[in-house]
C-alpha cells in the first residue's frame, strides 16, 4: 500500500525582491530586509492597512484579486524605491552629485513632493504598459489583417494573446541585461529558496534554503502569464459573443480594459489554487510562469540567502508558537490563505 504523502506548512508567505533586499509579507505582517552599504542587514517592519479589513466585501473571491494587484503594485512600488533609496549612495555622495533644481525641490517640498514624483512615475509606469500590451497588439494586428485582405479577422484575439507574450519575454530578457537588475533576479531567488524552506517547515539556515528550488508556483511572473492566458480566453468569448466590437480598434481596446478586472479576479484565485494543489490542470497553467523564472530569477549568493531569512524571520511567527500553527497535510494542502502572492 502506497505511504501517504505529507508535507509540514506552516502558512502562506508572499515578497518581492527590491534594490539590495527583500520584502516579506506573512502572518505577522510585512517586513522589508535590505543589505546596506556597510554589509549589515537593516530589517524594519511596515505598516499596511488593507481596504478589505475595513470592508469584507473587499475580500470576498475575484473582487480581493483585483483589490491584491492594486495593492501590491503600490505597496511594492513604495518599498522599491524606499530600498533603492536606502542602500544607495550616502548622504555626502549624494549631496554633491544632486543638481541644483534637485537640492532646491528637496529642500522646498520634501517628502510630499518626492510623493508626486512616484505617483507621476507610476501613471507613467501605467502608460508604457498600456501603450505595450493593450495598445501596441491591435495597432499591430490591423496593420496584418489590412495587409491581408481582412482574412484573419477572427484570430484577433489570438494573435494579440500571442503578441502581448512576445512582448512580455522580450522586455524581461531585455531588463535582465542590466547589471542592477540583474542582482535584484538573484534576491528573487534568494526569496523563492527562502518562502520554499520555511513553508517545508526546514530551519531557517541558510544550507537549508540554499538547497531549496528558486522556481515558486505563486511568482507574480507566473501570475502574469496566467493573467495573459485568461485574457486570451475571455476576451475570445466576448469577440465570440459580440463580434462587432473587434471591428473598431478603440472599441475594442475599451473592452480589453473593461475586463482586465475579471482577468484579474481569475488569475489571482488561480494562483491561490495552484499554491495548495500539484494536478495536471495546475502543471500545465503553471509550466508558461515557471518557465519564465529562469529569466526573473537566478541563483542568489549566500548574503542574498541570508537577507531572504531575516526577512522571513521578521514575518512568521517565533519557533515557539510555530508549533501551535504547524499543520500537517496530506496530498491537498491545507495552507493559510490571505497573504501569499510573490511578486
Amino acid at each position: 500500500m502506497k505511504k501517504q504523502k505529507t508535507q509540514t506548512k506552516y502558512g502562506s508567505v508572499g515578497g518581492q525582491a527590491l534594490m539590495e533586499g527583500i520584502m516579506m509579507n506573512g502572518p505577522e505582517g510585512k517586513a522589508m530586509a535590505l543589505r546596506m552599504p556597510d554589509g549589515s542587514i537593516s530589517v524594519e517592519k511596515k505598516t499596511f492597512n488593507s481596504i478589505k479589513d475595513k470592508n469584507k466585501f473587499f475580500a470576498l473571491p475575484m473582487i480581493r484579486g483585483i483589490v491584491n494587484f492594486v495593492e501590491a503594485l503600490i505597496f511594492g512600488y513604495k518599498c522599491l524605491m524606499e530600498s533603492a533609496e536606502k542602500t544607495g549612495m550616502d548622504l555626502g555622495e549624494e549631496e554633491e552629485n544632486m543638481s541644483k533644481l534637485d537640492r532646491w525641490i528637496t529642500d522646498h517640498f520634501g517628502e510630499k513632493m518626492m510623493n508626486v514624483i512616484g505617483a507621476i512615475s507610476m501613471v507613467l509606469g501605467f502608460a508604457l504598459a498600456f501603450a505595450l500590451f493593450v495598445w501596441m497588439p491591435s495597432f499591430l494586428f490591423d496593420l496584418i489583417n489590412k495587409w491581408t485582405g481582412e482574412h484573419i479577422s477572427m484570430l484577433r484575439t489570438i494573435f494579440e494573446g500571442l503578441l502581448r507574450i512576445i512582448i512580455f519575454v522580450v522586455y524581461m530578457v531585455a531588463v535582465s541585461k542590466m547589471k542592477e537588475i540583474k542582482r535584484v533576479y538573484m534576491y528573487h531567488g534568494a526569496e523563492h529558496k527562502s518562502i520554499f524552506c520555511y513553508e517545508s517547515g526546514e530551519e531557517m539556515t541558510v544550507e537549508n534554503v540554499r538547497k531549496q528550488s528558486r522556481f515558486h508556483p505563486r511568482c507574480g511572473t507566473s501570475f502574469i502569464f496566467v493573467m495573459i492566458i485568461l485574457s486570451i480566453l475571455v476576451s475570445s468569448l466576448v469577440a465570440l459573443a459580440f463580434p462587432a466590437l473587434t471591428h473598431i480598434r478603440p472599441v475594442w481596446i475599451c473592452v480589453k480594459v473593461l475586463i482586465m478586472p475579471i482577468v484579474m479576479g481569475l488569475g489571482y484565485e488561480f494562483i491561490r489554487y495552484a499554491g495548495r494543489h500539484d494536478n495536471l490542470f495546475v502543471k500545465i497553467l503553471s509550466a508558461p510562469g515557471l518557465w519564465m523564472q529562469r529569466i526573473t530569477t537566478a541563483e542568489p549568493d549566500d548574503s542574498m540567502i541570508e537577507v531572504g531569512i531575516a526577512a522571513i524571520n521578521a514575518v512568521v511567527p517565533h519557533p515557539e508558537e510555530k508549533k501551535e500553527n504547524i499543520e500537517e497535510v496530506g496530498e491537498t494542502e491545507n495552507i493559510s490563505e490571505e497573504n501569499g502572492e510573490e511578486n
